[in-house]
């Protein structure tokens, strides 16, 4: 059940290894690999600082997003910080992307009515721009069933393992959801976990990173850097689409970083 609305405030994207990415008029989203053209993009880690230490490593960092409400923040101390600059794909407005459930899934665009909404395809695939954008509705995954297949052959850390099996969750949920109400067109995400803010950002402006790590009443430390998704379903994203909010089922846990 969808429960919330926000929006897309800008999509960024860079098919070079940089920080950040410029804005774009749209990204298109690649089930299974990531924004296609960007640098990120692919079923094996693909940030270099993860792929010097293992290079098979699953990529559950497919997707940067950041809300838009952290710029206005770091503002007010003085901070510039412009949609892409931080180096996500994503820049949401009036969504809380940290308090986020593991396996939340997000769609973007108008919701399907009536006749919009497909029945399944045969191959058990959905639709989108071009074949290789769709994402599986089977129950081994489908177009991320290379993911999931890299997540089961390599040496995981406990939150990495626990958001692959929460990818691994959504995507039955989503097969067992078009099974009753056919395919949902929309692209959609399915969100793995945190990113872990790095020194970069403090090379990008000095001392921002102290304003995107922080702590909380009870001194854990609280990740403001923004999250972290696979594609479930590929499609283009623009300025202005809307972003629907699917919760997992309770109990809800909480993002780890990935």
């Amino acid at each position: 059940m969808e429960t919330a609305q926000a929006e897309v405030a800008s999509v960024n994207r860079n098919d070079e290894y940089s920080f950040t990415k410029p804005a774009r008029d749209e990204i298109v989203l690649v089930a299974g690999l990531g924004v296609d053209g960007d640098m990120h993009a692919g079923v094996h880690v693909r940030h270099r600082s993860r792929v010097r230490v293992d290079p098979t490593q699953p990529n559950l960092r497919q997707v940067h997003l950041i809300h838009q409400e952290l710029f206005t923040d770091v503002a007010h101390k003085g901070y510039e910080v412009r949609p892409g600059d931080l180096g996500e794909n994503v820049t949401t407005c009036g969504l809380d992307v940290l308090g986020l459930p593991v396996g939340t899934i997000l769609r973007f665009g108008p919701e399907p009515h009536g006749e919009a909404a497909s029945p399944p395809a045969p191959d058990g695939g959905g639709t989108g721009p071009a074949s290789h954008a769709r994402a599986g509705g089977t129950p081994d995954g489908g177009a991320l069933a290379p993911v999931l297949a890299a997540a089961d052959a390599a040496t995981l850390n406990e939150p990495t393992a626990r958001a692959a099996e929460a990818v691994r969750a959504a995507i039955a949920r989503e097969t067992a959801a078009e099974g009753s109400r056919g395919v949902d067109p929309r692209p959609a995400l399915v969100v793995a976990g945190l990113r872990n803010p790095c020194q970069q950002i403090n090379t990008f402006r000095s001392g921002l990173l102290k304003e995107v790590v922080g702590h909380d009443e009870n001194g854990g430390l609280v990740r403001k850097g923004g999250i972290m998704a696979v594609v479930l379903r590929g499609g283009s994203v623009r300025p202005g689409d809307t972003i629907s909010v699917e919760l997992p089922p309770h109990p809800h846990a909480a993002l780890e970083p990935v």
